[in-house]
C-alpha cells in the first residue's frame, strides 16, 4: 500500500500529528528533533563533553513534549523541509514513514561500522523497526508489558503466581487479593481513553483471546467474538476487582496506585518497574513480576521503542549516523551508568544491557522479566491469524490513532457503566469498516 504525501498530512490532523517549526545549524552540525523524556534530557547533557568533543560534531536539540514532537515531526517530516537530519521516532511511525520513503534505510552506515555491533540490538526491536527488509530505526530504549504484583499480599493469602498466568488465572487472584488491606483493589488496569492509554494493554488482551483489529483481507473485526470476549473480560475485571475511577484511569495513576497500596496487581510497561524499585519507593522489593497474561497465544507483551531515524532529505547523513551509533551505542550505556546512576541506562534494546553486572546490581529485580517480555514479542503476528499490517498493541497503519482514540472514549464509556460492550464495539466496528473499505479499494478488493 503506498501512501501519498497528501493522505497523510489530512488523515494526521485528525490523527494529533500535525504541526511545524524549523531547526538551524551549520555545516559541523546536526539538528536533532526529540521527546523530552527523562533518558533524552540525559542524553542532552551529556552530548557536548562525550560526543561533540570527540567527534568536532556539535548537535542541536529541539526537546518537546510527546504530542507537541509528533506534531513537529509529522509536518517535518512530510514536507521533507531538511531542517532536521534526525528525529526520535516510535516503532509506530517507523514502517509508515519508511514506506512513504521519508526516513533513510541504514543499513549501509551499518556496514561501514562494525563497532555498533547491530547483531546485540534485540530481534523484536530489529524487526519492528525495519521495512520490506530494510533497518530505518535505532533504538534508544524500548520496552514490553508484564504483570507486577505485591508479593507479600498473595503470600499472605497463600497465593502462588504462576511465571506465565492466564487471564482468568489473574481475575481468580484479583478476586482473591481485592481488599486485602484497606482500600486495596485485586488490580489496576488502564480505563483512560487514547489509543496509547487503555488500547495499549486491552490490545494485547484482544489479541491473545483471537480477537483482532482486521483480519489480513483488511475485514474489520472489532464486533467480532473473540473481540467481544476480549473486550467483556477486561471491562467486568476492572469493573469488579479494579481501581477507583477506573475510566480516568491511565499509565500515571496505577503506577501511583501500586507504589500507595492502592492496588495488588497491575498490567503494563516493563518500564514502570524502575519507579517501582527507585530508592524511597514504599514498595521496593516487594514487587514481583512475570509475563503478560495470555489465552490462546504463547506470550502477549507488547512492544514500544524510542528510536532513531534519519530525514531523507537530510544533506548530513554520515554525522547523522555517527549521533546515532553513539547515542544507540554500548558504550553510551557504559557512560550513562557510570556518570549517572545505572538505573537511568535507556536499556531495553541490547542483549548485552542484560549481561552487564553493574546494571544487574542495580535493576536485577525486573532485568530479566523485561528481558524475556521484549525477546518474546512478535510485531508480525501477534495473535492466532495474519494481520495486514505490523504491530502488537496498535495497528501500524496512519489511520490507527484517530481510530483507536475514538473506540477508546466507547470502552472507557463501558467501563463507567453508561453503555454496554456491545454497543461500544458496534460503534467500533463501523468506524474500523470506513478505514477497511480505503484500503480494500486501493487493494483493489
Amino acid at each position: 500500500m503506498a501512501l501519498t504525501i497528501g493522505t497523510v498530512q489530512a488523515l494526521s490532523a485528525c490523527a494529533g500529528w500535525g504541526g511545524g517549526g524549523l531547526g538551524g545549524g551549520g555545516a559541523d552540525s546536526i539538528n536533532v528533533l526529540m521527546v523530552n523524556n527523562p533518558q533524552m534530557v540525559d542524553l542532552q547533557g551529556l552530548t557536548e563533553k562525550y560526543f561533540t568533543a570527540k567527534t568536532g560534531i556539535r548537535v542541536n536539540y529541539t526537546v518537546l513534549p510527546e504530542n507537541d514532537v509528533r506534531d513537529k515531526i509529522s509536518q517535518e517530516f512530510t514536507s521533507q523541509a531538511g531542517q532536521y537530519d534526525v528525529a526520535s521516532l516510535s516503532n509506530f511511525e517507523i514502517p509508515i514513514y519508511a514506506r512513504a520513503k521519508w526516513i533513510s534505510p541504514l543499513d549501509g552506515f551499518i556496514a561501514k561500522d562494525p563497532g555498533f555491533d547491530q547483531d546485540d540490538i534485540l530481534k523484536p526491536m530489529q524487526t519492528s523497526l525495519s521495512s520490506e527488509g530494510k533497518i530505518y530505526g535505532e533504538p534508544f530504549y524500548g520496552e514490553s508489558s508484564f504483570l507486577m504484583y505485591r508479593k507479600d499480599v498473595l503470600a499472605a493469602k497463600g497465593i502462588t503466581m504462576p511465571p506465565h498466568p492466564t487471564w482468568p488465572q489473574v481475575a481468580d487472584i484479583a478476586a482473591k487479593v481485592d481488599g486485602a488491606q484497606p482500600g486495596m483493589a485485586g488490580i489496576c488496569l488502564r480505563g483512560q481513553p487514547g489509543w496509547g492509554q487503555i488500547f495499549a494493554p486491552l490490545t494485547t488482551v484482544v489479541n491473545t483471546f483471537g480477537g483482532t483489529w482486521f483480519e489480513k483481507d483488511w475485514t474489520p473485526g472489532v464486533n467480532a467474538a473473540p473481540f467481544v470476549e476480549a473486550v467483556t473480560f477486561y471491562v467486568d475485571l476492572v469493573r469488579e476487582h479494579g481501581e477507583k475511577g477506573a475510566p480516568q484511569a491511565g499509565f500515571t495513576e496505577c503506577l501511583n496506585n501500586l507504589t500507595q497500596g492502592s492496588a495488588a496487581m497491575w498490567y503494563d510497561a516493563t518500564s514502570a518497574a524502575g519507579s517501582l524499585e527507585a530508592k524511597g519507593s514504599p514498595v521496593r522489593g516487594k514487587i514481583g513480576y512475570v509475563a503478560a497474561p495470555v489465552v490462546k497465544t504463547k506470550s502477549s507483551g507488547w512492544l514500544y521503542a524510542w528510536s532513531w531515524s534519519i530525514q531523507a532529505a537530510s544533506t548530513k547523513q554520515e554525522n547523522a549516523w555517527k549521533f546515532i551509533s553513539w547515542a544507540s551505542g554500548k558504550d553510551y550505556e557504559n557512560l550513562v551508568g557510570e556518570q549517572l546512576g545505572w538505573s537511568r541506562v535507556p536499556a531495553g534494546k541490547r542483549a548485552s544491557t542484560y549481561e552487564n553486572p553493574k546494571y544487574l546490581a542495580e535493576a536485577g529485580a525486573f532485568a530479566e522479566p523485561t528481558r524475556e517480555a521484549i525477546e518474546s514479542a512478535d510485531p508480525e503476528n501477534p495473535g492466532v491469524q495474519p494481520r495486514p499490517a505490523p504491530g502488537i498493541q496498535f495497528v501500524g497503519i496512519p489511520e490507527f490513532p484517530a481510530l483507536g482514540t475514538q473506540v477508546s472514549q466507547y470502552v472507557s464509556s463501558a467501563i463507567a457503566g453508561r453503555m454496554t460492550v456491545k454497543e461500544a464495539l458496534d460503534r467500533g466496528q463501523r468506524l474500523a469498516q470506513d478505514v477497511a473499505e480505503r484500503y480494500q479499494s486501493r487493494e483493489g478488493k
